[in-house]
């Protein structure tokens, strides 16, 4: 089922951890239209804007997925509101800064990313259209544990 142009169901939904463990990720109709309004909303705007593909590397999630990744238990990935993604040739933070000064969303975290290395982490992007806060985020390791900063820091 293709969501829009460029961006598939299976593409948001598929998962390495789920298909190691035996997880079922199968969305119900209200996570689909989730992940069609993130895909119509953020994805292929971002997509067609660099005219180059975007990895999902994280979609939707279903709650067993979402523990077994050690995801927070109100992650938005769960409702098929958020992806984790990069664009080969295009820094992460650069990624997240066009997003969060060209669209309305929920939040952008920009995790785990190095200045200097332009490929480090990735973006997270959340889209619900009752929610659309656009709160910014930096997403760093101290002490051995996550820590979210104010902003993007790139």
């Amino acid at each position: 089922m293709q969501l829009t142009n460029n961006f598939s169901l299976k593409e948001l939904t598929v998962s390495d951890t789920a298909t190691r463990l035996g997880l079922d990720n199968t969305p119900n109709e209200t996570v689909i239209l989730n992940l069609k309004a993130l895909a119509e909303n953020i994805l292929q705007p971002v997509r067609e804007h660099y005219g180059k593909s975007v990895k999902v590397n994280s979609g939707y999630r279903a709650p067993e997925v979402n523990a077994a990744v050690g995801g927070s238990k109100t992650s938005d990935h769960c409702k098929g509101q958020a992806a984790d993604i990069e664009i080969t040739g295009i820094a992460n933070g650069d990624l997240a800064k066009y997003i969060a000064e060209n669209f309305k969303f929920t939040q952008v975290i920009l995790e785990f990313y190095t200045q200097g290395i332009p490929d480090s982490g990735w973006v997270h992007v959340s889209y619900d259209k009752n929610d659309l806060k656009c709160q910014t985020l930096t997403a760093v390791k101290k002490d051995g544990k996550t820590v979210y900063l104010p902003g993007l820091q790139a």
